[in-house]
Order: C-alpha cells, then structure tokens, then sequence
C-alpha cells in the first residue's frame, strides 16, 4: 500500500504530535471519495469539526493546487495552504496535502501538515487515509488528551467521507 508523502520537519516521530486514521470500504473507488473532499463546501455536511471555511482569493470551494483557505477546527482558526493535489488516476493513488497553522487562545502557534491518501485496492475497494503531524505547545497539549480528541475527529472525518461517497452514488 501506498504512503504519504511528508515534507521536511513533518516526519511521524519527530513532531510533538501525530495521528493515523484509515479504513477500508467495499463499493467505492478514489474517485467517488476524492469529490466529498475536494469540495470543502461539503465537509461540515459530515464533519462537524470543520466550519467557517473560506478562502483568501474569493475562489473555492474547491481546492486545488496552492489553494489558500482558513477553517475552524479543535477551537483553532487555522491558515492553510495545499501543498499536494494529485487527483484520482488509474494505477496511483489520489493525495491532497495541506500546510496549517494558527495560534491558541495564549498567543501559542501550532502548525500542522495534514495529508490523505485515495488508493484504489483490488476488489472494488477503497482504501482512505489520513494521517497528520503537528508542531508547537498546543500540540503536545493534544497528544496527552485522552480520549485522543485527533484520532476520535478524524476518524469520524474518514467515516464522514466515506458515507457522503455513498450518498452521492445514490
């Protein structure tokens, strides 16, 4: 299976904060998931820990390639910017990447990179994965929390996914 692509300083184990979320789902492909996503419009449709999502250059919802856009997310307004776009392609799996960063309530900052993986597996599956690494005082505050407030959000952010793929196939 395939793997995400982390930039330098983001590597899982090196950062003050890291989770893993992925599922396997019968019935679907990359390119049923990668439109639920895509299209941030959608995410508080089956998310709900991502609001107030706007972009800088009036464009969106769609993301795209350099993309600039802010959401709200685990009490954090955060600035992001896509760094990988791969849409779904036979024989490779779709990737969308997004630098993030913000501050807390106390001046502290907090910067993120959040990828996911589209792949296409044998069967008429889809595999869904997310993973993201984080830098700064809040996120070792989150890496201690239990229950792990990361991990239980997006795996409901996958679950979401996959479910809103579903819908649309209807």
């Amino acid at each position: 299976m395939s793997d995400i692509t982390w930039p330098q300083g983001y590597l899982p184990g090196t950062t003050d904060n890291y989770v893993s979320n992925d599922i396997t789902v019968a019935g679907l492909r990359a390119a049923d998931v990668w439109p639920q996503l895509n299209d941030t419009s959608a995410w508080p449709t089956y998310y709900s820990n991502a609001s107030d999502i706007v972009f800088h250059d009036g464009s969106g919802p769609l993301l795209g390639a350099g993309a600039r856009f802010r959401f709200t997310t685990f009490g954090f307004l955060i600035e992001a910017e896509v760094n990988e776009y791969v849409p779904p392609q036979d024989g490779a799996p779709a990737r969308i990447a997004w630098h993030g960063w913000g501050v807390d309530a106390d001046g502290a900052r907090l910067d993120v990179h959040h990828a996911w993986l589209f792949e296409d597996l044998p069967g008429g599956r889809v595999r869904i994965l997310t993973q993201e690494t984080q830098i700064g005082k809040p996120a070792q505050a989150l890496a201690v929390a239990r229950p792990n407030p990361m991990l239980n959000a997006h795996q409901e952010w996958i679950e979401g996914l996959a479910g809103a793929a579903r819908r649309a196939q209807r």
